[in-house]
């Protein structure tokens, strides 16, 4: 209980939250790893997906291969940049290694949401003289959507409780509450940054359940 009590102390302690090396600062580099991460793996694996789901070939071995890149841990990638000429690009090996990591849940349900319409809808869309490009978009899109909303709940929780690891090797983010905790032995602030980084996924998850049945709700037929 104490540990409960002295973390909390910490976290309701003003001068924790300001500075360069306060939690606002940290949350805001966490938040642009973060996004900028989520918005390219976005921008790469969505559309190959949708693409690959649409046509029906050639998506089961794209999935498969990037199913296997979740068997690399995310940290051993980093390390590989930070030995690389990348190194003293920033957040750069960061947020590419981010993105190999979300490319997986978003890419898989991506095709799977495409692939899983019913096939009978499609065969009637096409029969009403609907093209390829009008029926990806009236029927195969917005019945994928539940999937797509899915994979990129997945994706964007894991990337925000992943992106700690730019701590790791000395750039920002959430994670540098908790190793700068490790550094000093001040385990309520260790716990501190954990309870932060469990908070902010938690609220990301939030944020895309509410946008999921906002969609949802604007696909709806009116009356």
């Amino acid at each position: 209980m104490a540990v409960v009590a002295d973390t909390w102390s910490w976290l309701t302690t003003g001068a924790h939250w300001t500075g360069e090396s306060g939690v606002g600062h940290r949350l805001a580099e966490h938040l642009y790893v973060s996004g900028a991460a989520l918005l390219l793996a976005s921008a790469v694996a969505l559309p190959l997906g949708l693409w690959l789901g649409h046509l029906g070939r050639g998506g089961a071995l794209a999935v498969n291969v990037s199913n296997a890149g979740r068997a690399v841990p995310v940290f051993a990638v980093l390390a590989l940049f930070m030995v690389s000429p990348l190194r003293n690009a920033g957040y750069v090996p960061t947020v590419v290694a981010l993105v190999l990591f979300a490319i997986p849940p978003l890419l898989t349900h991506a095709y799977v949401g495409v692939r899983e319409v019913d096939r009978a809808v499609v065969e009637a869309a096409r029969g009403m003289g609907m093209s390829g490009g009008q029926l990806f978009r009236a029927v195969e899109l917005p019945l994928a959507r539940p999937l797509l909303m899915t994979g990129l709940r997945s994706a964007a929780v894991q990337v925000v409780a992943t992106a700690t690891i730019a701590a790791m090797v000395g750039q920002g983010g959430l994670g540098r509450v908790i190793t700068a905790g490790f550094n000093t032995y001040n385990t309520p602030q260790v716990v501190a940054g954990a309870v932060l980084v469990a908070l902010l996924a938690l609220l990301v998850e939030g944020l895309l359940v509410a946008a999921d049945r906002l969609l949802g709700r604007a696909a709806r037929p009116k009356g």
